[in-house]
């Protein structure tokens, strides 16, 4: 154990800069936020796409059926931006969709964290993923050993961070982190310890869990862990087990000391964190043990500086398991109620009375529900709870599942919170977070009638459209852009934004006359900033800083518009027959015109092998490699495939 002292801790924390997500019910932070306040449910009907829930359903237990046919799911997990990472679309058929909403996910936390991706090529940051699942490929080896392709080598769980590493240019830690549910909340100390250790300048942490296979829940059927009718009941006398969740979660952490210096957005502070092992004090290794419980608990609270007793809020693990919730509870009510004002209980809650179980990529999303509370000031309802469990002592110990929406106390000092997460690999991990200083956060001046560039761009033009509509919603009237300096937005925009190759630049001297420009309103002519802006949208790299003098704050800017394909292994497409059309969606990685080469478009000397292999099964004729080497253009592409179909 690191037996820190209450001094160094400050020097110690870790900011949490940046957030992402896509769970059940919600695309991002903000849409779960507005889930959780408004008390909604977002489990339902298994979808057919997923496995026939109904087929294997039984009310009663019967081996081989599943207790419940309800879940919590992720909509289009097909649907990929594989122009935007450079994929041609087998490829993309081809991955985990693990993977691909994982790049996807972490790429809008990098945005949220305001890191230019470019900046972060080479360094030493590091990547943490928990993960127990790999369903897409065991349901594709299940098909026969003629489905074991090369390209099954892609989905080994041991690449989910490898493919983060790699498209980023990471160059520190990037590992898979597997305590069964307590994953990625160990994924999250182990971010803490890299970057506390020097090892990292940033870390990614990463959970991710979908469901694509029935068989863990035929298990945790057998085994009285499975909730029969999809709610997870958190601490109520009726709790039967859990529903289980997707989820694709990732945090950007920083070292405090290195956020504040670099004017980083600071969403929270992790103040302390600990793991551990039940090891043999629980009968069996998959009975979950109070002492280990208290162990970590007090380990935690030790590292973080801080008195169990000043906590405010703890997200619990809090599955709805009859055996489980009780000890949990008991576990906190001991640490953290020990000296604790009865005036003031501590508040437990559980984000899968919510969004269900989302098992390894769990304790992410109870962090980010944990620091959406700090930030609002507030705990939403934990649901599904009519009687408390009998085996908690709820007259002695200090503690309060919210039935309603609750304030967090005002105390004079920055609210406190933790969250847990169990597994049964009997690994606990309990992480201490606190609300970030309110006096760092700066007020909106009035606007003085200068003139700002807002300065935008995407991979696509299609996305830069997308791109400018959300911008216009954002500067205008009810837009979040309203709470923000227009100067700190056109300065984030423009510093903490990758500039891709399509551009757009407009200038303005207020939030409605930029929303205007973005709109298509006339220019006012003459400012002479408008040159900059046609440099900017010429694709002139611009030296900002010198543009913009003072350094502006940074303030959160709309994310990245996908512009996302459905990819899915075995799907026929309608170009099946044009042999161009089918070799391009295939094989290129870009968008392209008529004139582009072959090359460019990511068509190299190792793809033209493939496709003329490809080629040969396809037209059931000899095709000459020599002669398809010399084309150069997609157009003479398209030419000769329509003499090689002609002549087929």
């Amino acid at each position: 154990m690191n037996r820190s002292r209450v001094s160094d801790v400050d020097a110690r924390s870790v900011a949490v800069i940046g957030m992402a997500c896509r769970l059940p019910g919600a695309s991002g932070p903000s849409e779960l936020w507005a889930l959780l306040r408004n008390g909604g449910n977002s489990i339902r009907q298994t979808p057919r796409e997923r496995f026939d829930a109904d087929a294997l359903h039984s009310p009663a237990p019967r081996q081989g059926r599943i207790a419940s046919r309800r879940a919590g799911y992720i909509d289009d997990i097909a649907g990929f931006d594989a122009e935007f990472f450079g994929m041609s679309a087998t490829e993309a058929a081809e991955l985990d969709p693990q993977q691909r909403l994982l790049l996807m996910t972490a790429w809008d936390a990098l945005e949220d964290a305001g890191q230019r991706t470019d900046l972060l090529a080479g360094s030493r940051s590091a990547v943490f993923v928990g993960n127990t699942r790999a369903d897409s490929l065991e349901l594709t080896l299940r098909r026969g050993p003629e489905s074991a392709t090369a390209a099954q080598l892609n989905n080994f769980r041991s690449v989910l961070p490898a493919r983060i590493s790699h498209f980023f240019d990471f160059r520190g830690p990037s590992i898979v982190v597997d305590t069964a549910c307590s994953s990625s909340l160990v994924a999250v100390h182990q971010a803490v310890q890299s970057l506390r250790s020097g090892e990292s300048p940033l870390a990614l942490a990463a959970g991710v869990n979908l469901a694509l296979r029935p068989d863990e829940s035929l298990v945790l059927t057998q085994a009285g862990g499975m909730s029969s009718d999809g709610r997870c009941k958190f601490g109520d006398a009726d709790a039967d087990g859990y529903a289980p969740s997707d989820a694709v979660a990732v945090v950007v952490l920083k070292r405090l000391t290195d956020a504040l210096a670099d004017g980083d957005r600071i969403r929270a502070v992790i103040r302390g964190s600990a793991i551990g092992n039940d090891g043999r004090s629980s009968d069996t290794v998959l009975n979950p043990s109070l002492a280990g419980q208290l162990d970590v608990l007090r380990w935690a609270y030790q590292d973080a500086g801080l008195d169990p007793a000043d906590v405010d809020y703890v997200e619990a693990h809090g599955s709805g398991s009859p055996a489980l919730d009780p000890l949990e509870l008991n576990a906190l009510g001991e640490v953290l109620g020990a000296g604790r004002p009865t005036d003031r209980p501590l508040l437990v809650g559980s984000v899968k009375t919510n969004i269900g179980h989302a098992e390894a990529g769990a304790g992410l999303a109870g962090l980010i529900k944990t620091v959406l509370c700090l930030e609002h000031g507030e705990v939403p309802a934990s649901l599904n709870l009519s009687t408390p469990h009998p085996r908690v002592d709820w007259d002695r110990l200090p503690l309060v599942i919210p039935a309603t929406l609750q304030q967090l106390p005002d105390l004079g000092r920055p609210n406190i919170a933790g969250v847990s997460g169990q597994g049964s690999s009997a690994l606990n991990a309990h992480v201490v977070l606190r609300e970030f200083d309110a006096k760092a956060t700066h007020a909106v001046p009035a606007p003085d009638g200068t003139p700002y560039v807002l300065a935008i761009s995407a991979h696509s033009a299609a996305a830069l459209e997308d791109l400018a509509r959300s911008y216009n919603d954002y500067l205008g009237p009810g837009g979040l852009g309203g709470s923000y300096a227009l100067r700190d937005i056109c300065y984030s925009a423009v510093t903490r934004r990758l500039h891709h190759e399509y551009r757009m630049a407009v200038v303005g001297s207020s939030h409605e006359e930029l929303a205007a420009a973005l709109a298509g309103a006339p220019a006012v002519a003459g400012r002479p900033l408008s040159a900059l802006a046609d440099r900017y949208r010429g694709g002139e790299e611009m030296d900002w800083a010198t543009v913009f003098g003072e350094p502006g704050h940074y303030v959160p800017l709309p994310s990245y518009p996908w512009q996302t394909k459905r990819h899915w292994p075995g799907e026929q497409h309608d170009d099946e027959n044009d042999l161009a059309a089918w070799v391009l969606r295939e094989h290129a990685r870009t968008s392209f015109e008529d004139g582009s080469t072959l090359t460019d478009i990511g068509i190299d000397s190792l793809a033209r092998l493939r496709i003329v292999v490809e080629l040969v099964k396809r037209c059931q004729r000899d095709v000459d490699p020599e002669e398809f080497g010399r084309i150069r253009t997609v157009g003479e592409l398209r030419q000769w495939t329509r003499a090689l179909q002609a002549a087929a």
